[in-house]
């Protein structure tokens, strides 16, 4: 059974930093999709960020420039270095694991095509 764990939220305040991390128990990430969404409280979930196991990045517009997804895959660690934060970036943060080659990325993200889901960690980013 795949898990993913995520970790490294917390209240910060706006212009600071964070590094969220994933880990994946149940199954390796070297060639799998991992992405980030988040959830603002009364919204949907959305795409934040994804890396593909070519090592190709995709952002969301309202965070290139100011965040950064890596994965250090002899950890099975995904991470998202979150700069710059602003108020409206104030959300539960989710992992999810897609076992699908790199030219799938942008259909699995549109689909939320993700073979397994973390729990979430909360983001809080005082103005």
């Amino acid at each position: 059974q795949v898990q993913l764990v995520e970790s490294g939220g917390g209240l910060v305040q706006a212009g600071d930093s964070l590094r969220l991390s994933c880990t994946t128990s149940g199954r390796t990430i070297n060639n799998d999709i991992m992405a980030w969404f988040r959830q603002a409280p009364g919204k949907e979930r959305v795409f934040v960020a994804a890396i593909t196991g070519s090592d190709s990045t995709h952002y969301t517009d309202t965070v290139k420039g100011r965040f950064t997804i890596s994965r250090d895959n002899a950890k099975n660690t995904v991470y998202l270095q979150m700069n710059n934060l602003k108020a409206e970036d104030t959300a539960v943060y989710y992992c999810a694991q897609a076992n699908a080659p790199p030219e799938r990325v942008l259909i699995v993200i549109a689909q939320r095509a993700f073979d397994a889901w973390g729990q979430g960690t909360q983001v809080t980013v005082s103005s």
